[in-house]
């Protein structure tokens, strides 16, 4: 499938499955397993794994769309789809054979779903310095540690999880990356997720007491997490992040258009389209949304392109997209009045689930963080 064909698929997804069960999903802090499951049989679960595995060879711009599409309609799913969709990126990034086999194969046949636990408490945004360490025994690797804010915790089949390294001879802070199997023993998870928003996400607590993983589960080399999070995690994180908060602010304006065009004053019985302010202001939301579209979309393929220069982009793109779905989403609710601020509003959950675009690592103030120490020629990571 093209670009093209891949959107219209997940379109009719989400118009059809998706869209009808967001507020139930919400409502009951629901992980949403029939319909992610369903999405991956789709052939979305393996949307950017090369198509030598039997993917579909996306890249960044198609992760953006697809998740533009799916957030529109229900922002949890599209946040687990699109964690499985970067858990899978940084497996196919530098995979063994083995590893093809056992997980991009059937990653891309629809029968795999997994996910990122890089993120721990006691390190904050600084999601990039594990805590968690890897102890090299004579025939496996032994995981200890605690993990934050894994998305489909307890509910995937294998996720990639960041380590730092306790053997005597590694360097300091020889961070790597290695794939756990669900249900290792050793692992265990915490209560369901409460959130504020995004409450379909499952993003729980794990702790990792003595879990043992084959030694072929390490990916690429011993010290490669670095890599991996500046050219895999960040750009295919931050894609399937701004796409999902695109189409959250993207389906506010649609319920602002849909609220004008359909209201009319009681006593005069003219529409509230009509009205001059109010054309004004939906005319500013549309731009608003649409400029980040483009920032967007411009990171992205230049990114795929292999642009030096896009790095910068890609940040702020995610940064930008926060700040406009927050932004976007409360003025509708503004636009449209007291129905909107009802109980169990649509526009209210949009409004939670934009929230979490500011609070997920990396937060919006390290991106434009970040992104000024590249301008200035400066260390990304600084020295953090």
């Amino acid at each position: 499938m093209d670009l093209e064909q891949v959107l219209q698929q997940a379109s009719v997804l989400a118009q059809d499955m998706l869209a009808p069960r967001a507020e139930a999903v919400d409502r009951e802090a629901r992980w949403p397993k029939a319909e992610v499951r369903q999405l991956l049989e789709a052939g979305l679960g393996g949307l950017v794994l090369p198509r030598e595995f039997g993917g579909l060879g996306q890249g960044l711009l198609g992760l953006t769309r697809v998740c533009e599409t799916l957030g529109g309609a229900c922002a949890s799913t599209s946040m687990c789809v699109g964690m499985h969709m970067v858990g899978s990126a940084v497996i196919a990034a530098r995979p063994t054979s083995v590893q093809a086999e056992r997980y991009l194969r059937p990653t891309a046949e629809g029968k795999h779903l997994t996910t990122l636990a890089l993120s721990e408490r006691g390190t904050g945004a600084n999601f990039y310095i594990p805590q968690t360490t890897l102890a090299r025994r004579s025939d496996h690797y032994e995981v200890n540690g605690h993990k934050a804010f894994v998305t489909n915790g307890g509910e995937a089949d294998s996720y990639v999880v960041s380590v730092v390294s306790v053997a005597g001879d590694a360097a300091p802070g020889e961070f790597s990356c290695v794939v756990v199997p669900a249900r290792t023993e050793g692992m265990r998870w915490s209560g369901p997720w409460q959130g504020l928003g995004m409450r379909g996400n499952s993003s729980r607590l794990l702790d990792l007491h003595g879990v043992r993983i084959p030694l072929e589960n390490l990916l690429g080399g011993e010290g490669d997490e670095i890599w991996y999070v500046l050219e895999v995690v960040a750009p295919y994180f931050l894609a399937a992040m701004t796409g999902t908060y695109l189409g959250i602010a993207a389906r506010a304006v649609a319920i602002a258009i849909d609220h004008l065009q359909g209201r009319y004053y009681g006593h005069t019985r003219h529409s509230l389209a009509k009205q001059d302010v109010l054309q004004h202001r939906l005319g500013g939301l549309w731009a608003k949304v649409e400029r980040t579209r483009q920032l967007a979309y411009h990171a992205a393929a230049a990114a795929d392109q292999g642009d030096s220069t896009a790095l910068p982009a890609v940040l702020s793109a995610k940064a930008e997209v926060a700040d406009c779905c927050v932004d976007v989403v409360n003025d509708v609710m503004t636009l449209t009045g007291g129905q909107s601020y009802g109980e169990n509003s649509e526009l209210g959950r949009l409004l939670r689930d934009a929230r979490a675009a500011h609070v997920m690592a990396p937060t919006t103030d390290i991106l434009r963080t970040w992104t000024g120490r590249i301008l200035l020629g400066e260390p990304m990571l600084g020295n953090e």
